[in-house]
């Protein structure tokens, strides 16, 4: 089943349901692949299936990529109904600009560098502490049973104060200390990501770890 987000993006975008019903009819249906068989088709083949006219495929593409888009857009927001419109914004930029993919990169990679883009236009260079205050749900990776209320609220309040200082980065730090703390991208996948070399990536997340240092202690600062 096609996701609802997929469709919300998909649905508004396709000029063809606007020809009349006789018109429409004439046109034979694309019938291979089929859309029970997209899931299992590969980046290029769903890419093309999509600009043949298979809007389905991107439904695909969304339904692999959306957890990680959304993750990403949350970690420079900070709270989920922004991300949750960023993430939206991406996929439709993404599909709008479909053609212009070439494969030279993975979609992943592709659809990182349109959020880290479309994020950086969003926020500003720094964001007020404390501004940055919904926790994301990380508690599946986490034995919360096993926790105390107290332990439970240290956490929860050093996750805010991480959030909020990376909030107040340079452009590039955060968005390279993003891409390797949390998504756990190479130097070069973030070079691609970014536009820049590699050399740069490592300045970058060597500078963001330090003032992240300085503006919460060794104690909080995400570790390399």
């Amino acid at each position: 089943m096609a996701s609802s987000l997929a469709w919300t993006l998909t649905g508004p975008l396709r000029p063809a349901a606007r020809r009349e019903p006789s018109r429409a009819a004439e046109q034979p249906a694309v019938s291979s692949p089929s859309d029970a068989a997209l899931p299992a088709l590969d980046e290029r083949a769903l890419v093309e299936a999509c600009l043949a006219g298979r809007s389905a495929a991107f439904d695909v593409i969304v339904e692999r990529h959306r957890r990680n888009v959304y993750q990403l857009c949350y970690r420079f927001v900070g709270n989920h109904e922004d991300a949750s419109d960023l993430s939206q914004d991406v996929f439709l930029r993404a599909y709008r600009g479909l053609r212009s993919f070439r494969g030279q990169s993975s979609i992943a990679t592709w659809l990182y560098r349109i959020g880290v883009n479309v994020c950086l236009n969003r926020v500003t260079a720094k964001t007020p502490l404390g501004a940055l205050t919904e926790p994301l749900d990380d508690r599946q990776f986490v034995d919360v049973g096993a926790e105390t209320p107290s332990d439970r609220l240290l956490r929860d309040e050093r996750a805010a104060r991480v959030r909020a200082a990376i909030g107040q980065l340079p452009r590039k730090q955060r968005a390279t200390l993003i891409l390797r703390t949390y998504h756990e991208l190479s130097h070069q996948e973030i070079a691609d990501i970014l536009g820049s070399s590699v050399g740069a990536v490592k300045a970058n997340f060597f500078h963001a770890l330090g003032n992240l240092k300085k503006l919460l202690g060794n104690v909080d600062a995400p570790q390399p």
